[in-house]
């Protein structure tokens, strides 16, 4: 019996593979649409954007007394040198909602002095004094510091003192705040970056509407001129990037002789003007070093792959032909995005409803070290009939966080981690779908006889289709596979980044040991469970019977596997290079106003960065999903390659059903290979 016969029969009847784990999975969703709808009703989002005060108020909040108060000031910044404050930004000191920042300074000493108490007492509780002029950050109020003469300074003062006659300096109070104040350029660069996609928006569109052009025409031309598309892309790059990096050094050498251009990255850090970076000796230097070691990489690629880049090509055009046939695969992507959205959306907002979940809850702060009744659990209506103020004279009962002391409240922690082991599942599980249907519908045009009369109609709904219905158990098997070791690796990082500043050699020796382990089996999954989905897509095994008959397939067919998968990796990620990089070149040309004939078409920008980031990862991404579907496609068309010769033997009776330019170009190449062992 034929193959394409087996193929046809295996179609028809087809049977539900890994039961038990559909069953599963399907649980698994419906305690995930649980979970998210108890989140919601417990969640409050305003909790984590909104400025609370030490009542538990929200600043600006219209049914209470702080509607018109929709800033937040601390009332002493010296205990905010915390980083917590980085995550919850909430200090041990009394938060007062205001309506606008004070723009004087004075301490609690000199307002008593200099009787400007009136002034002050609308930023303040009764009984306490604040003054500093300071500035409104993200609707908190922060001291303004200015520098004069080299001098840090606040309200022109270098140095404070507190009613206890403590001094402190100007760099006591910007360490307090540098956790909070940094989120001020964040803010105003959001700001900013928001204007610029507002002005820019119509042209990033048309970038990335050339970017799919590109994409669609790169791999429908690779059915007529693959070879010298191939080559031209090669050269090409190989060009460009030497060209970029002899470039890259002329700009070094002639900024290394000015000194003041011989400052490190690392000393500047991030700023939005990428135009400072352009005049340092060291970022041309970098640029050079990345640009020769890409041409290094590529040639020798070329030299030690050189005997096999006919083949590539071959199985590339083969590739072509295929997508060409059943051109609808290419917007197979859109589904899968579609569905990744609504996944990564469904997970982003349950986190912040169940980050903040729970009611406001009060603990004990004093400014005495030793008060046994420091960080206790506290009522702000009841502190004042209990002993704790004549225990711990200046305590106070102040907001510290939400919670709560129920079962919900005490396994939030818990409901993270499932909320973000569900959500590696699903999306494992929608990108195994894609495969899949991918796969199926490939599969139906290599075993056509004749092509493409013989393709069945609406070959990817009918692989969509199959997939769901018979093996949504085998996909959610594998996924759940890779799920568990991505989630391995996340609590590897979180270790590491706990253990980074330990003095233990060994403890951090093993721990990269464990993440190099878990990133190597991580590369092996998902390289294993591709194959596994071809298999599921062909013959409807189930998921473990699939992944072993694709293992020792590809065992079997080692020689193939381990340079034609390598080599056709290498080319499309080139492409990808390519379009990517050649948009990223327009587009700069375009927001830098060196393209005359538009000049007068260019937004007013505050970045030119923004549009231009923008259209180069839009590009690599819009790129690598059309190419994505060019790998899968080639990818199947190699595994039956490889099942068609062990099955069929090119006689009458059992023809292969590979065309006879690829059979005999991967012929060559196998003989060759075994040559080269054997000697």
């Amino acid at each position: 019996m034929s193959l394409s016969v087996i193929y046809a029969c295996v179609l028809i009847y087809r049977k539900c593979t890994d039961v038990v784990c559909c069953i599963i999975f399907l649980i698994v969703i419906l305690g995930y649409i649980a979970l998210g709808t108890v989140a919601w009703f417990h969640g409050d989002p305003r909790k984590i954007i909104s400025p609370t005060d030490s009542q538990g108020q929200f600043c600006g909040q219209t049914d209470t007394s702080n509607s018109n108060k929709n800033i937040l000031f601390y009332f002493n910044m010296l205990k905010c040198a915390s980083p917590a404050v980085l995550i919850n930004l909430q200090c041990p000191t009394t938060q007062l909602c205001v309506s606008k920042c004070p723009d004087r300074f004075a301490t609690l000493s000199e307002v008593s002095v200099n009787k400007s108490w009136e002034y002050y007492r609308q930023f303040c509780k009764p009984g306490f004094v604040l003054g500093s002029k300071v500035g409104n950050i993200l609707q908190r109020c922060f001291p303004e510091f200015k520098s004069k003469e080299g001098l840090l300074t606040v309200a022109n003062q270098t140095t404070f003192r507190d009613p206890r006659n403590n001094t402190w300096t100007v760099n006591d109070l910007r360490d307090a705040a540098m956790g909070i104040a940094s989120l001020l350029n964040a803010k105003e660069i959001g700001v900013k970056i928001l204007e610029d996609y507002a002005n820019s928006w119509v042209w990033i569109l048309i970038g990335l509407g050339m970017t799919m052009v590109f994409s669609l025409s790169f791999i429908l031309l690779m059915r007529y001129i693959a070879c010298v598309i191939l080559w031209l892309m090669i050269c090409g790059i190989i060009i460009a990037a030497g060209y970029g990096g002899w470039r890259c050094y002329k700009e070094y050498v002639l900024l290394l002789e000015k000194p003041d251009t011989n400052v490190a990255i690392s000393d500047i850090g991030f700023q939005t003007d990428l135009s400072i970076y352009l005049e340092m000796s060291q970022t041309w230097l970098v640029l050079m070093i990345l640009l020769i070691l890409i041409v290094v990489v590529i040639v020798l690629m070329l030299i030690f792959l050189r005997k096999n880049l006919s083949i590539a090509f071959a199985l590339m055009k083969e590739g072509s032909r295929a997508i060409f046939y059943i051109i609808c695969t290419l917007f197979y992507p859109i589904v899968t995005f579609f569905l990744l959205a609504i996944c990564i959306a469904y997970s982003a907002v349950t986190a912040v409803f169940l980050a903040s979940s729970g009611n406001a809850i009060y603990k004990v702060t004093s400014p005495d070290d030793k008060c046994i009744h420091r960080n206790l659990t506290c009522s702000p209506k009841t502190f004042s009939q209990t002993n704790i103020a004549k225990e711990c004279p200046g305590a106070q009962c102040m907001f510290a966080f939400y919670g709560g002391e129920t079962v919900y409240h005490n396994y939030i922690i818990l409901l993270h981690v499932c909320n973000l082991f569900v959500f590696l599942w699903l999306v494992n599980f929608v990108l195994a779908l894609g495969k899949c249907t991918l796969a199926g519908a490939f599969a139906s045009y290599y075993w056509a006889k004749r092509k493409p009369k013989d393709i069945p109609t609406c070959p990817v709904y009918a692989s969509f289709s199959r997939a769901m219905r018979y093996h949504t158990g085998s996909l959610a098997f594998g996924s759940l596979l890779l799920a568990m070791v991505q989630m391995i690796r996340i609590v590897l990082e979180n270790l590491h980044l706990k253990l980074k500043r330990s003095q233990s050699c060994m403890s951090r020796f093993l721990l990269h040991c464990l993440k190099c382990c878990f990133w190597c089996l991580e590369r092996f999954i998902k390289f294993l469970n591709t194959n596994a989905y071809i298999m599921i897509a062909i013959y409807g095994h189930s998921f473990c019977k699939s992944s072993r008959d694709a293992f020792d397939l590809l065992m079997r067919n080692i020689l193939r596997v381990v340079v034609l998968d390598n080599l056709i990796t290498f080319l499309l990620f080139i492409g990808k290079l390519v379009i990517s990089g050649g948009i990223g070149v327009l587009a700069f040309l375009f927001f830098s106003k060196r393209i005359p004939i538009v000049q007068d078409m260019v937004p007013q920008l505050n970045f030119n960065w923004v549009p231009l980031l923008t259209l180069i990862i839009g590009s690599f991404m819009i790129s690598s999903g059309f190419f994505n579907v060019y790998a899968m496609c080639v990818d199947t068309l190699f595994l039956c390659f490889c099942e068609d010769l062990e099955r069929n033997d090119g006689s009458s009776s059992r023809p292969y059903y590979v065309s006879p330019g690829l059979h005999k170009i991967l012929r060559k190449g196998e003989e060759r290979a075994k040559s080269s062992a054997s000697s």
